[in-house]
């Protein structure tokens, strides 16, 4: 009857639906919580006159632990659809669920585990008791249960302040993880997604287990990214040899994507690691020698990244790099290239026949191509005017009166008026040290991490998302504050209110981004990562899309 939402029916139900949440079958008063759940949706203002919610909670302490884990389904689904309603567990009653767990189903023990994340620990030992009770579950066969576990264990963490006894649930926590790997391809690519946010908090949990994730030959491309990501986050000093040679394999399959992903990880490696930044160039330059067009591209790309983190340290290579310039067909490889060129012109002989050889196609080259070469000579310029002369006025008339994108004639006419009034100015601005490239960009917000981690084993995990991007009036999950609540010093915990102001932009930006059109998608900082010579982040900004317009 809870699936006929009429009126008529519901008037009906109200009185049997009672005394079935008291009759003496367990099955019964099981069915009868779940037809509680589905009475709210239709009816939310009836339920609680009714006092259903207050029957709900009672059977929390049923002795049937089916009982138990439909009771805490349709608590949770209806605090999770309230405005007013907040489940919220005491130590006693997350002790007793604990207990139900080893005898409810599997489905049973998924429902209890997500109600445990309403639970907030005040002393960190309660933490750690309910975390002891949990690890069996760890075990389960089926994997929704084990990812669930595996969050509420990661969220306990958050309110211990015993770091030996973290450790220790961190060693408990690989085995099980490592073991979704050997399932299905639909299941190990949502097991690598959330891995790939649990070692962003806590590395050390697969610290010496990165040969699991080498990849298989047979791995589909969508698991094989998956692995390289979480490969290059568990690389180290200890195991980069190893890294290396297994990316260097990867860089010879046949799968063009993954090839580029791999050999981009070489080079981010290489900004990562600073005792392996000499393997990385060796490994990039052998790859170059293979003559693979798309190879070669995608290692000139992140061997400018490697600049940029090394300065005047690899410029041995450049010749190597410029015997290449004919297989160029790429924006961010040319737009790389040039860059090159243009950073190191005073010790590129050629430089300027070379930026000559580009700009005979200025005009039909895209947009980011065309700003890396109105840069690229001013710089060339700046450093030997009697050799940039020529090109600088052909370069500045082209921008500023033969090109419709604005960002570029208006950098046209910027450097124009800089070069005219004051040389000294205009090499003081193009050749200004860069912002130090890093890979902590590559790591999510603090804040908007440990919203997701609340969230392990749902699509937001999988999605990277804030569920509230993509779900309608969906209630918003943080850690709760409490006497037990650790601290790190890249997070301040805020009251719910500040948090969801903090947010709101975010997610305003987020479903922004969703609609833009391609053709807008060079504003993207993952295109200026690999472009930087077009848009430079400004040192003196935190957000990554404030950007300063000159370099």
């Amino acid at each position: 009857m809870g699936y006929i939402q009429v009126e008529k029916i519901v008037d009906v139900l109200v009185d049997p639906l009672r005394h079935s949440l008291k009759d003496r079958d367990p099955y019964v008063r099981k069915t009868a919580a779940i037809c509680v759940a589905k009475l709210y949706m239709y009816d939310k203002v009836l339920v609680e006159s009714e006092h259903f919610v207050s029957m709900l909670k009672d059977l929390l302490a049923d002795p049937n632990p089916t009982v138990v884990a439909s009771a805490v389904a349709a608590l949770t689904e209806i605090s999770e659809r309230s405005d007013n309603i907040q489940l919220s567990l005491n130590h006693s009653v997350a002790s007793k669920l604990a207990a139900a767990l080893s005898e409810s189903s599997e489905w049973g023990q998924t429902y209890i585990l997500e109600a445990l994340m309403y639970y907030v620990p005040q002393e960190s030992s309660d933490a750690e008791m309910l975390a002891e009770r949990i690890s069996p579950r760890l075990q389960h066969a089926n994997s929704a249960v084990v990812l669930t576990a595996t969050k509420v264990m990661m969220y306990l963490m958050n309110y211990m302040s015993n770091e030996e006894y973290i450790n220790q649930l961190c060693r408990k926590l690989a085995p099980p993880l490592v073991t979704l790997l050997a399932s299905g391809y639909e299941v190990q690519y949502v097991a690598l997604r959330n891995i790939q946010l649990i070692i962003q908090r806590r590395p050390e949990i697969l610290k010496n287990d990165i040969k699991v994730f080498f990849c298989k030959y047979d791995d589909p491309i969508c698991v094989k990214l998956g692995k390289l990501e979480i490969i290059f986050r568990l690389a180290n000093e200890r195991n980069v040899d190893m890294v290396l040679h297994e990316l260097k394999e990867y860089a010879a399959e046949v799968d063009v994507d993954f090839v580029r992903k791999a050999v981009r990880a070489i080079g981010r490696l290489a900004v990562k690691i600073e005792t392996a930044s000499d393997k990385c160039i060796t490994t990039l330059l052998e790859l170059i020698q293979t003559k693979v067009n798309y190879v070669v591209q995608e290692a000139i790309i992140v061997i400018r990244d490697i600049f940029r983190k090394y300065p005047n340290q690899y410029e041995s290579i450049i010749s190597t790099l410029c015997e290449n310039l004919d297989d160029l067909d790429e924006p961010e490889a040319k737009a790389s290239m040039i860059w090159i060129i243009g950073q190191y012109a005073d010790r590129i002989e050629n430089a300027d026949q070379l930026l000559e050889d580009f700009l005979y196609t200025f005009l039909e080259e895209p947009y980011e191509v065309q700003l890396a070469l109105l840069t690229a000579t001013v710089k060339l310029f700046v450093q030997r005017p009697t050799v940039g002369q020529e090109l600088v006025p052909k370069v500045l008339k082209w921008a500023t009166e033969e090109v419709d994108n604005p960002d570029l004639r208006d950098r046209g006419y910027i450097y124009w008026r800089l070069l005219s009034t004051d040389p000294a100015a205009a090499k003081a601005v193009v050749l200004s040290d860069k912002p130090a490239i890093t890979t902590e960009s590559d790591n999510l917000d603090p804040n908007f991490l440990d919203d997701l981690l609340l969230h392990i084993g749902s699509l937001a995990s999988i999605y990277h998302k804030n569920p509230t991007t993509f779900i309608s009036r969906y209630k918003h999950r943080y850690l709760t504050p409490s006497p037990a609540l650790q601290k790190r010093p890249d997070q301040q915990h805020q009251p719910q209110q500040q948090q969801l102001q903090q947010l709101q932009p975010l997610i305003q930006q987020e479903q922004y981004q969703q609609v833009q059109s391609t053709s807008a998608q060079f504003n993207d900082w993952s295109y200026n990562a690999a472009a930087s010579n077009a848009r430079v982040l400004s040192t003196q900004s935190s957000n990554p899309y404030s950007m300063d317009l000159l370099q």
